[in-house]
């Protein structure tokens, strides 16, 4: 056996390393394509936003003003924790976009009684849903 010729020849490299390569290169455009035909990517798209919510309590009437963060669709904001009268009380979705300095006034049916009141955003595909800031309402009963 010649020790020279076995360390000089590399003919069977070349080979080897290209079809390591084919095969990394098929599996990796197949994962790609997989997740764009699956949509796996979608979830990553709805994350919910960052703010910080101020609630003023005032008689039957809480003021909620978007003080810092995110500026936010106001169609995908709810207000939650009590039942509000239809009539006076805004919706953030008559914003288009909430910002910081937005604010809305909701008038409750009853006298508030240390209620959770809380600001939630829900993903326009209805998935998921955050609760963005909560204040306990003071108890006037």
């Amino acid at each position: 056996m010649n020790f020279k010729e076995l360390f000089t020849d590399d003919s069977a490299v070349s080979p080897v390393i290209g079809v390591i390569l084919m095969v990394a290169i098929t599996v990796i455009l197949a994962a790609v394509i997989g997740a764009f035909v699956l949509n796996l990517g979608q979830g990553i798209q709805q994350t919910s936003p960052q703010a910080s919510f101020g609630f003023d309590y005032e008689g039957n009437n809480v003021t909620i003003t978007h003080e810092t963060g995110d500026s936010i669709e106001g169609e995908r904001l709810n207000t939650t924790g009590v039942e509000w009268n239809d009539g006076p009380s805004e919706n953030w979705s008559t914003h288009p976009t909430v910002n910081a300095g937005t604010s809305i006034t909701k008038n409750a049916t009853n006298p508030f009684s240390g209620e959770t009141i809380r600001v939630v955003w829900e993903s326009q595909n209805g998935e998921n849903s955050a609760t963005l800031s909560e204040s306990t309402a003071p108890d006037n009963s």
